[in-house]
């Protein structure tokens, strides 16, 4: 049986005179960290929406855990196991943490529509397991005690966790992340760092974009370099360091 999560090539994606991605593909073995870094610009986001249904791609063909899949669209994708997270946070501000990731489980639930107006026994044992799923997974990131917080009280690194908590709460069998880091604290990355190692550990493969470099070399098994669209390395973290047209293209002094 392969150890090949998520198989993807020749992507290529157009936005009018702008040709965004050009014959991009990656390999994510299972239970990798896997990198994508780039200059701004590059097409790190692009790939990444693609990937995630939020773009059709021009052209391209995209294997998940061994069987063909269609980035069609956001639930579609989420159903076929991949969950993601934004560069900019998305969260229902209103609502309690626990009910965020709760929103989250939705992709997993079969009582419905007539279950959730008439509220039978399935039903209602089936809110009981969400309930019960979402308060492990707020532990799980360390946010437990803030269950019944509305979101937007929490501090920013915890709203990040939030983040990453609904994501896996659709159970996934590769978590996108795009940027995590962003904003963060010196302080707030080591946390975050020990929670994706954490999150490796449970099995879960992990696709991350980020610009903090240093992360990303300490953190990361593999590592892709985008720049203009174009894949121009791939490889180990020391070998990504030492290439010579990732330096020119992104690392400079970073190196």
């Amino acid at each position: 049986m392969s150890n090949i999560l998520l198989n993807i090539s020749g992507v290529n994606k157009r936005f009018g005179g702008l040709q965004a991605l050009t014959d991009v593909g990656i390999k994510i073995m299972k239970g990798q960290i896997y990198g994508l870094i780039g200059p701004n610009g590059a097409g790190k986001t692009t790939f990444f929406n693609v990937i995630t249904g939020l773009y059709q791609p021009d052209t391209g063909t995209f294997e998940l855990d061994g069987k063909p899949y269609s980035p069609s669209a956001p639930h579609a994708v989420a159903k076929a196991g991949i969950a993601r997270t934004f560069q900019n946070i998305r969260l229902f501000g209103e609502m309690s943490a626990l009910e965020n990731v709760m929103v989250g489980r939705h992709v997993r639930t079969h009582q419905g529509v007539f279950g959730a107006i008439f509220r039978h026994g399935a039903a209602r044992r089936e809110e009981a397991a969400i309930r019960g799923r979402a308060q492990e997974l707020l532990d799980f990131v360390g946010i437990g005690q803030f269950s019944q917080r509305t979101a937007r009280f929490l501090s920013y690194g915890d709203q990040r966790r939030l983040e990453i908590a609904r994501a896996l709460a659709t159970e996934p069998k590769l978590l996108a992340l795009d940027e995590p880091a962003a904003g963060m604290n010196a302080t707030e990355k080591v946390a975050l760092r020990e929670l994706l190692v954490k999150i490796q550990g449970a099995g879960i493969t992990i696709l991350l974009i980020e610009h903090d470099v240093k992360l990303m070399m300490g953190l990361c098994d593999r590592i892709s370099v985008l720049e203009y669209g174009k894949l121009i390395a791939e490889g180990l973290p020391a070998e990504i360091q030492k290439n010579q047209a990732v330096i020119e293209a992104y690392l400079g002094g970073a190196a």
